[in-house]
């Protein structure tokens, strides 16, 4: 960096800190100045500062890698008159998913006013990567525009120190506040509302909205979405899934047959019968016969499902996220934050409490929820179960006498021996792995282990399996020895099965039977491993869909897509003397692809010029346009000659393809034909008109 950078730097942090206290936002506690900073808890302390520096104008958003949900590069020139929000975040952040709801809220209440841009500036090597990201955009809904800034470089521009921090940028192009870590909104709110106000007042406001390019436009519905843990039960033969972006479980056999979907699909936390009740992105399950425990993870609840009452129940959890890190008392009446997994030992309900960065308990019997392990400190530190510290613990699993933990910020698996549910004497300690900032992939013994971001875990046969997630492999630990092996995966995201199988961000694990099933959730599907052979098949669920209602909100709102291919045909000659000819469209979809049954496919035919020629025939009735839901290939349109002349069609098809075995993210194209036609007389003109295209 040169001189100058430096300089400007110092005076951007120093007017950062000047515009956090005049606004009376909250600052963020760890000081580091380096891009491998990380917020662990934030501050109540308000910086104050008695002098104002210079306004400084907020730097350019360079040297970023890519954008998303946007078809163009944005700039602070081009965005002038708008107030923006710069969101610094990285997607494996706790904290940072956290604020998505209040980033939702105020790009809701400031529609016309506000843009909100996500900089990606990610902690580990898997979220350096655009399409990863992409993937995370669609797994959170994110309709903001996000640029990829895996070299912080925009980062370093704006000083930042800690994820997440959001900055606020004036309609002129100057900061005028910043934020660091969760609880800010009204802060910002307040902020905010009094930036537009100021502009507004000076005509100086541009309230037209932007217009954007959804990722999601992009994608189609599958009958899985982003699945983030899986259960098995060989006695019951079934199989729960968390279908989390799906809202809902998903039960099976084990060999995939569809049993039932328990949840309506519906974002809410409302109890009721299976098909009533509402969850909000599910991830952890335990079972108890026929008692399913669910981490309603973003509801910060846990929910019981009774399999034999066929009902679902709230049991823990105030539907608020807990700010307090000494926990005990009745289960209904403590607010959780972020249950990630559940384990099930004895009548004790072991919780990962990732936002919290913690493991609680919930004793079945007294319907009492209490702290188990961790100070709530975000760190990795051994020892007694109330001075040991954990980071967004995810992963649970156990052999009766220990529980394993799955630290997925710290790049480790932690070990607490169960001495008894209430005993201070047990401790923790780690098995494998590196730190908040080691992570890699290596394989070893102990430290000398590198994993990233591990989220599952299962023991069998005194080992564990693990969910090395952002390795994209399964990984094998002897908690004996610290040893750890890949037991499958490339390290580079696929779909692949047989042998040599490959997985994209693997997530929850569970094992029957000899079959280790996969939640392999940026493939949006379930992997079963038979773990005598190391064969790995994709389980296809037949008769699964999507929640109807996604279907119909997709096609009700007339989303499109930027991925438009025009095709311009050779004008083709029609026989004047067929009074109903046809217009025949077909697309050839990519090898192993298939029309998305669900999803709402659509064509369009217009008559762009020379109707008194040519008619378009639904039924009985001629019109010069017609549309509809696209069912099968190939579509056939009737034709009817009026004239002798000229004429133009115009034929647009929405496709949604995906894999034949429904697994991986549907793919979304539009393809256009214009397309020119001659009524004639001669003896070789066609009965048939063809508009034909491929996808590749």
């Amino acid at each position: 960096m040169t001189k100058g950078k430096i300089t400007y730097a110092r005076r951007l942090a120093a007017a950062l800190s000047f515009y956090c206290a005049l606004a009376l936002i909250v600052c963020g506690a760890l000081q580091a100045q380096t891009p491998s900073a990380r917020l662990i808890k934030g501050s109540q302390q308000i910086v104050r500062q008695e002098t104002t520096p210079p306004r400084v104008r907020a730097p350019e958003l360079a040297g970023g890698r890519g954008w998303l949900n946007t078809d163009r590069p944005l700039t602070l020139a081009a965005l002038r008159g708008r107030v923006v929000l710069l969101d610094f975040w990285t997607y494996g952040c706790i904290n940072c998913i956290h604020i998505i709801p209040d980033l939702k809220r105020l790009e809701a209440k400031y529609a016309n006013e506000l843009v909100v841009i996500g900089v990606h500036s990610a902690k580990f090597e898997n979220e350096r990567e655009t399409d990863n990201i992409r993937r995370i955009i669609l797994r959170y809904e994110l309709e903001h525009p996000v640029i990829n800034d895996a070299d912080f470089m925009i980062w370093q521009a704006y000083a930042v120190r800690a994820w997440p921090t959001q900055v606020l940028i004036d309609p002129a192009g100057y900061v005028v506040g910043k934020v660091e870590g969760e609880g800010n909104y009204e802060a910002l709110d307040a902020l905010i509302a009094k930036t537009v106000a100021e502009f507004r007042r000076r005509g100086e406001l541009n309230e037209q909205p932007l217009r954007l390019a959804l990722e999601r436009a992009k994608v189609g519905n599958l009958p899985l979405a982003f699945p983030g843990k899986v259960l098995a039960d060989a006695k019951g033969d079934r199989l729960f899934i968390s279908d989390s972006n799906h809202n809902r479980i998903v039960v099976t056999k084990l060999d995939g047959t569809l049993i039932e979907t328990i949840g309506a699909g519906a974002r809410g936390s409302a109890d009721g019968s299976l098909a009533e009740a509402t969850f909000y992105r599910p991830q952890g399950l335990a079972l108890d016969d026929d008692k399913l425990y669910v981490a309603d993870t973003e509801n910060h609840l846990i929910r019981l499902v009774d399999l034999t009452n066929r009902r679902v129940q709230t049991i823990a959890g105030t539907g608020k996220q807990s700010r307090e890190y000494e926990a005990r008392g009745a289960a209904r009446a403590v607010a959780l934050n972020s249950p990630w997994d559940l384990q099930l030992v004895g009548r004790t309900l072991y919780v990962a409490m990732a936002g919290q960065h913690q493991i609680w308990q919930l004793d079945l019997d007294k319907m009492e929820i209490s702290t188990f392990a961790g100070t709530g400190r975000e760190a990795r530190t051994d020892g007694a179960v109330s001075e040991a510290a954990f980071a967004q613990p995810s992963g649970l699993a156990s052999d009766k006498r220990n529980l394993y933990v799955a630290d997925s910020e710290s790049n480790i698996i932690r070990q607490i021996n169960l001495k008894s549910a209430n005993d201070a004497a047990a401790n923790v300690r780690t098995l494998a792995g590196g730190d908040l900032f080691e992570f890699g992939d290596v394989d070893g013994h102990g430290d000398e282990a590198r994993l990233q971001h591990p989220l599952g875990l299962v023991a069998y046969n005194g080992k564990l399996f693990i969910a090395d997630t952002y390795n994209h492999k399964i990984k094998q630990l002897d908690p004996q020895t610290g040893a750890v092996a890949t037991f499958l995966g490339t390290g580079r995201p696929g779909q692949r099965d047989g042998a040599n199988a490959s997985f994209y961000e693997p997530g929850g694990l569970s094992i029957a039977s000899d079959k280790l099933y996969v939640a392999d959730t940026n493939n949006q599907a379930i992997r079963v491993i038979d773990l005598k052979t190391k064969q790995t098949t994709t389980l296809v669920i037949k008769n699964l869909q999507p929640p109807a209602f996604l279907a119909e909100r997709t096609e009700m709102s007339g989303e499109s897509t930027p991925n438009v291919e025009e095709i311009k045909l050779e004008s083709q000659h029609l026989s004047a003397t067929a009074r109903d000819s046809a217009l025949v469209l077909n697309v050839r979809l990519p090898a192993g692809y298939h029309l998305n049954p669900s999803a709402p496919q659509r064509y369009k035919v217009a008559i762009e010029t020379g109707a008194n020629a040519l008619a378009l025939v639904e039924n009985t009735a001629t019109s010069r346009q017609l549309s509809g839901k696209l069912t099968a290939l190939p579509l056939r349109i009737t034709l009817r000659p009026l004239a002798h002349g000229a004429a133009e069609l115009r034929i647009t098809a929405t496709i949604y393809y995906c894999r034949e075995d429904n697994t991986g993210t549907c793919k979304l194209k539009t393809l256009q034909w214009r397309t020119p036609i001659v009524i004639t007389d001669k003896a070789d003109a066609l009965r048939e008109i063809k508009a034909e295209g491929e996808i590749k």
